[in-house]
């Protein structure tokens, strides 16, 4: 599938403001919500960084022992991730994702909330079938309900209901555990995050 800047304004606004994107967010501390997620995955296993913008996450995660793969829908961001975190960053979408029984964990962190609430039911199912069995997804969206565009941005909010609703209808997901958050970026702390980690299968929290 080849998706041009044209067909989505989102890729094409990350593609012209990829290296102000990279500056702002490279040095963001997530140690609080890797914590979170790293809790349910096996020390040194198989991480996926899905939509890894700048690299900072796939960078942190390698360094703390976890053999990751990353990639970017952002040819630019892309290259901008690989050079930072000095893995080979994929230029990807969550449509083409296809791995089977892969990863112990995948952190999807402020990127899914880009994909159109229509598309989002079969993104969690592809999602779940690369992970390994009792592997979990962490992920993150602006809180709210519904979608918006926003700065040439497009933006599909959730909040505990709307995710309770979203992993209700992919087979194989369970939500283990939700929490709220503020930006951790500078002069961003008013805006307010879902994170959550789901698991494949149901496995008790």
């Amino acid at each position: 599938m080849t998706i041009t800047r044209t067909d989505d304004p989102t890729l094409a606004y990350y593609e012209d403001q990829a290296q102000a994107f990279f500056a702002g967010t490279v040095d963001v501390d997530m140690a609080p919500l890797y914590d979170r997620f790293l809790a349910r995955v096996p020390p040194g296993g198989r991480i996926l960084d899905a939509g890894c913008g700048s690299g900072r996450d796939a960078l942190a995660l390698r360094r703390l022992g976890y053999a990751v793969t990353a990639f970017e829908a952002s040819p630019t961001l892309a290259r901008l991730a690989t050079a930072h975190c000095g893995l080979p960053v994929e230029v990807r979408r969550f449509l083409e994702i296809d791995w089977q029984d892969a990863f112990n964990g995948i952190w999807a962190c402020a990127s899914l909330l880009h994909v159109p609430m229509a598309e989002l039911p079969e993104v969690f199912g592809r999602l779940g079938r690369a992970l390994k069995p009792d592997g979990v997804l962490y992920a993150s969206f602006k809180y709210g309900a519904g979608e918006r565009e926003h700065g040439g941005r497009r933006f599909t909010d959730l909040d505990e209901e709307g995710l309770a609703a979203l992993v209700k209808v992919v087979p194989g997901f369970a939500v283990l555990e939700t929490w709220v958050t503020v930006d951790r970026r500078e002069q961003r702390e008013g805006e307010r995050w879902l994170n959550a980690v789901v698991a494949r299968g149901s496995r008790p929290g």
